[in-house]
């Protein structure tokens, strides 16, 4: 593979960081993104995301001439296309990202290239883009014509990394690679051999389209137990925290911990996927994804509550990414938190998000976003949304005048006697 080049499609949180890695190991690799200012940003030799360690491995792959960034795509030996997969109105699989990344590629193949699905999609995804491939290049063949003889080899191989550590994933964890044929899978898993460390797992390609939304689905099952845990506790006036800490005491028990919600790209949206295959079956998945949903409500509720008990409360709102030390707004429960306390007028809204310089198009003045000191000398009620690693060493004093609605228990699990009562 070393004298192979290689284009992404798609340089958000999973293309740019794959195709760095891939530039690292000596390997030409073109990024492709319709985003001008994200290529300009990346052939500068800088990043336009949050990903720690991201920036100096881009600097020296484009430093080095491996990596380079444009908005059209040139021919190379594989395609791996690593774009949004949102779902539209009804909870339906949006896959027109995957289709304009299809015929942007179509007219640069050429007979022997590799193209692999790395976004996360509904089963049957990436027969579709070998069919959408084939409507633009009827001059070569492809898997689901001729199987094994194709011109074009198609394959499916979900990223499987966790924000905040995706470069040592991305070489660590084992991945699935399912081809639409034999010959399919073993090209695939040969290129992704060049770099990951962990096992390259082969599988037929509907198989490794359904892994990737079982394992987020059963995060979502898992996650949607402790959030209900967390409402009847609430109700029962029981410290959520202090009880899964006990019952965790159990050997075969391992309960996760509660949030305002479920957000990112992933969690939040894959098991719909699963839901809109079979609706009728899926009555578990489409629970939890139902249970998480209206998580948000139940923190607003309590938001309400708290702010009628002021005349013009000043609410400080900690955090507003889906999860915590990245700057990935995508799903998530926060921003939406946030966004509707201020459409309700609930007061004077701060926002503090320390992954961001600028609050995103939805707050732009309505809300103002602010140090974490400023919002402690001058909040009313404070809501913690995300345990961003910043948060962590706040002074518990400071929070004893105030209206605590703690959501992810970094301020309200017993320590000592200095646990904060929840709002």
């Amino acid at each position: 593979m070393s004298k192979k080049r290689i284009s992404v499609i798609g340089l958000g949180y999973i293309g740019l960081p794959t195709a760095t890695v891939l530039a690292s190991r000596q390997i030409q690799v073109i990024g492709v993104d319709v985003n001008e200012k994200a290529v300009d940003t990346i052939n500068q030799g800088r990043i336009h995301i949050v990903e720690p360690d991201l920036d100096m491995l881009v600097h020296a792959a484009v430093s080095q001439g491996f990596l380079k960034a444009t908005t059209t795509p040139e021919p190379a030996d594989a395609f791996l296309i690593a774009v949004p997969t949102p779902f539209k109105e009804g909870k339906k699989p949006d896959l027109s990202y995957i289709e304009a990344a299809a015929k942007s590629i179509a007219p640069v193949l050429k007979k022997g290239d590799l193209v692999i699905l790395e976004s996360t999609s509904p089963v049957g995804a990436t027969e579709q883009l070998a069919r959408w491939l084939a409507d633009v290049r009827q001059d070569l063949t492809f898997p689901q014509d001729v199987g094994e003889h194709s011109d074009i080899r198609v394959a499916h191989c979900p990223e499987r990394v966790l924000p905040g550590h995706v470069l040592r994933e991305l070489v660590e964890n084992d991945r699935i690679v399912g081809g639409m044929t034999h010959r399919c899978s073993e090209a695939a898993r040969e290129l992704y051999e060049t770099f990951v460390r962990g096992d390259c797992i082969v599988t037929d390609v509907r198989t490794a389209e359904l892994c990737k939304l079982t394992e987020n689905s059963f995060r979502d099952v898992n996650i949607a137990f402790a959030n209900e845990l967390s409402v009847i506790s609430d109700r029962l006036k029981i410290n959520v925290w202090e009880l899964i800490r006990l019952a965790n005491r159990h050997p075969r028990v391992n309960i996760l911990q509660p949030g305002p919600g479920v957000g990112g790209h992933c969690i939040a949206v894959d098991p719909w996927f699963i839901v809109d295959s079979v609706p009728a079956d899926a009555n578990l998945i489409r629970t939890a994804r139902e249970v998480n949903d209206r998580k948000p409500k139940h923190v607003l509720a309590k938001l309400t509550a708290s702010a009628n008990r002021f005349k013009e409360p000043v609410i400080a709102m900690f955090g507003l990414s889906f999860k915590a030390n990245i700057d990935d707004l995508r799903e998530s429960p926060a921003l939406d938190i946030v966004q509707e306390a201020v459409e309700q007028k609930m007061g004077k809204i701060l926002v503090v998000e320390p992954n961001i310089s600028k609050l995103p198009t939805s707050l732009s003045g309505k809300t103002e976003l602010v140090t974490a000191d400023v919002a402690l000398e001058s909040a009313d009620i404070i809501v913690l949304l995300v345990d961003h690693k910043q948060f962590l060493t706040v002074d518990l004093d400071r929070l004893q005048e105030r209206v605590v609605i703690d959501t992810r228990g970094i301020w309200s699990k017993p320590r000592g006697n200095r646990a904060i009562g929840r709002a």
